[in-house]
């Protein structure tokens, strides 16, 4: 199938860089797309400083840097350093070549690890004085020396193998996101000088918590595998005196690739995970006073061109200190939340169907419990009278109860399609694994498309009511994945709109046999007709503008990165349209500037949650918020990629009550919010708002309020702030 987007309208010729006459001649109208990524994760890690916070959580914040950091390198920086090496100079959105934004990057890079070091020397304090230790070179007491050695030797000794660095001995392999040590050694008894590998397997912790029995009254005590082995190295290498030794960490090109000529694409991708771990370096993480030596035959061993060599003289791996995080100390963690189950399921006797049949649900997660997600797909397993159930996975997760409920409809005898995507990044061989267990209990496994992931998050369930059939949909802005529901904030609607369900079907045959939708009713789908659909809904509002009627926009996703959605936000705020953005992660529109940008604002929301719905709403000739707008959720950032190369979809909330649900609770609270967002300014950088009058937290205001599935008439009675006629002010 062609991967050119279907109807794709290109947006006119250098519709931003006609307006950019206030900004000096060497900038653009776009912010680069990596450096915003890494101003996102300087907010994450700033939340790691929040003295508002419990110690574990601001710990937990800086990890997610890590790991954040990590995955940017092996994805974004990789591609960035293959571009270069092929030669290619397709400058970015913001005109840069691929070797400029290595440039830029790198410089960040630099900064960004010093950052990180320091806030963990000062959460390394902090923890020390409420009870947390992790003991690296200080002395530790006899009785805890005494169980770490015995802990090395029995548990650590067996596991790991020492690989002399010597023309008889090939360099060994190091993994991606592989830890190493290399020790310089001297033979005691002809001083002869040697440099030996000890590799640390993955599947050995990153930290070994040492039993309170044996601390004592000291509180928890941690040590990093690194430093233990480090510590009792001499048992390792009887008969040497170790001069000196260095921990090392290497990241490794992670993205796949896959040809659209594939003949069998599980095959390939089993094959493309294979060559993963196998990936160029991108990143070499080494200890400051690494031994100049050592230090330059793993440069040469490893085969370092472009990669960032970071040196160190603290962690290495931040990522790691999620381990920490998960010490049992609940007076360092958030108060521990109970999502709510819907109070609409709950007055129907836990009947979904019977409450979807009734009227249209929106459940806001993860203030409101996923199991009703999984209890739809379980009950329709159970329901003699359905006949089919056909589903999107793109991440479900190593746990995922929606799978185990799949497999007992198939099982029951139900028709169950199961789309399952692949080319879902990082948990391509999970999605393999489920796939192979989904088809041994008879489901009808499909992986869409070569090229174009599958990232639209639908259920539909069909059940024979009477002489009829019935169409039950589920409609989700986040995955299908029980442990993220928990902390990322999404929306699920379920209904039984017979013009959703025909929609959806359509959509699905696309999906599994190619065939293009004609004459949706409701759905937009990209890549067919998603980006026209934002386009047309802009220039209504441009239009409403010009005719002197109430014109604005509100949204909220994860990234804005497409050119063409933001040449037509620019044109909207030149013709009068207000623009309010929430953007939690990357956003490349320049707010703010006159004859540009001067009626858009953006701001990001970085708090106990992750921000993840998306939200697209539109005054249609009212003032934001009324009954009036026209309202959307999605599956899609706006983004290229879920514009043109995914199958997203779009799905607009027609019914008056779920209608003012999302824009009048989950989207106004977004916009009022003032704890947890940081503004976005003309320049580029972020900064914290600060509140006008009371400060307004949305996730505390939504941990404690009643939920979204059972207020309906409620919302008549306030309790979000409304806004008032000047722009932004909570009343």
């Amino acid at each position: 199938m062609s991967t050119s987007p279907i109807g794709s309208e290109d947006p006119p010729a250098g519709a931003a860089a006609a307006q950019f006459a206030e900004l000096a001649p060497d900038e653009s109208p776009y912010f680069n797309r990596e450096l915003s990524w890494l101003q996102f994760n300087q907010r994450v890690l700033a939340e790691a400083c929040n003295e508002a916070y419990p110690l574990l959580e601001r710990l937990r914040f800086l990890s997610i840097s890590g790991s954040n950091l990590d995955e940017f390198m092996m994805i974004r920086v990789a591609g960035l350093v293959g571009q270069v090496q092929r030669g290619l100079a397709t400058p970015s959105i913001d005109g840069r070549s691929p070797s400029q934004q290595l440039s830029a990057i790198r410089e960040e890079l630099a900064e960004l690890s010093m950052t990180q070091q320091s806030i963990w020397r000062t959460l390394q304090g902090a923890l020390a004085g409420v009870g947390i230790h992790i003991a690296e070179e200080q002395r530790v007491s006899p009785p805890v020396h005494k169980w770490l050695k015995s802990f090395f030797l029995n548990e650590i000794l067996p596991i790991i193998t020492p690989q002399a660095l010597d023309p008889a001995h090939p360099f060994p392999f190091v993994q991606n996101e592989g830890l190493g040590l290399l020790f310089t050694l001297s033979r005691d008894a002809t001083r002869e000088q040697l440099i030996e590998m000890v590799l640390i397997p993955s599947a050995l912790p990153r930290f070994v918590r040492v039993p309170d029995d044996v601390t004592g009254e000291s509180g928890a005590l941690y040590i990093s595998i690194s430093s233990l082995i480090q510590r009792y190295a001499a048992a390792l290498f009887p008969g040497f005196t170790i001069e000196g030794d260095g921990l090392f960490r290497v990241l490794r090109d992670s993205d796949i690739e896959i040809e659209e000529e594939a003949e069998d694409l599980v095959r390939t991708f089993r094959s493309a995970i294979q060559r993963r771990r196998r990936g160029q370096v991108i990143q070499l993480e080494i200890e400051e006073d690494f031994d100049p030596a050592a230090e330059a035959l793993l440069l040469e061993q490893l085969g370092i061109n472009e990669a960032a060599v970071i040196k160190t003289d603290g962690m290495i791996g931040i990522d790691g200190l999620a381990e920490i995080v998960r010490e049992d100390r609940p007076d360092l963690k958030f108060d521990a939340y109970s999502p709510r189950f819907p109070e609409r399921i709950r007055e129907h006797d836990g009947d979904a169907f019977s409450a979807i049949r009734e009227k249209d649900i929106i459940i806001h997660h993860p203030y409101e419990s996923f199991e009703v997600v999984v209890d739809f797909i379980r009950q329709a397993a159970a329901d003699p009278d359905v006949v089919a159930i056909k589903q999107t996975l793109y991440r479900a997760g190593s746990q995922s109860a929606v799978i185990n409920a799949l497999i007992e409809a198939a099982e029951a005898g139900k028709s169950v399609t199961a789309v399952v995507e692949l080319k879902a990044r990082f948990d391509e061989e999970q999605n393999l694994k489920w796939a192979s267990k989904l088809e041994r209990a008879g489901v009808q496994v499909i992986y869409g498309f070569t090229d174009w992931k599958t990232h639209a998050k639908v259920a539909m369930v069909v059940r024979r009511e009477g002489d009829s059939f019935r169409t039950y949909c589920h409609f989700g802005t986040g995955n299908y994945h029980p442990v993220t529901a928990k902390v990322y904030t999404d929306l699920s609607f379920f209904t039984a709109d017979p013009k959703l369900g025909r929609d959806a079907a359509k959509m699905f045959n696309f999906v599994t046999g190619y065939v293009e939708p004609h004459a949706l009713e409701r759905i937009h789908i990209a890549p067919i007709d998603l980006r026209q659909e934002i386009y047309r809904r802009i220039d209504i509002e441009i239009a409403n503008a010009a005719a002197g009627k109430p014109a604005a926009i509100w949204m909220k996703c994860n990234q804005i990165t497409d050119e063409g959605v933001i040449d037509r936000l620019y044109a909207a705020s030149n013709a009068g349209v207000q623009v309010e953005l929430v953007v939690r992660g990357i956003c490349c529109l320049r707010p703010g500037i006159a004859g540009l940008s001067e009626n858009i604002r953006v701001k990001s929301i970085i708090g106990r949650f992750l921000e993840h719905s998306r939200i697209y709403a539109f005054a249609s000739g009212h003032p934001l918020p009324s009954a009036h707008s026209s309202v959307f959720i999605a599956s899609a950032d706006l983004m290229g990629r879920n514009l043109d190369r995914r199958v997203e979809a779009l799905i607009p909330i027609l019914n008056r009550t779920v209608h003012d649900q999302v824009l009048q609770q989950v989207l106004l609270a977004n916009m009022l919010d003032t704890e947890q967002s940081w503004w976005l300014h003309s320049d580029g950088s972020y900064s914290r708002v600060v509140p006008e009058g009371k400060p307004f937290n949305c996730h505390r205001y939504f941990m404690t309020n009643p939920s979204l599935s059972g207020r309906g008439g409620a919302l008549e009675a306030g309790g979000v702030p409304k806004l008032s006629l000047r722009r932004g002010a909570a009343t």
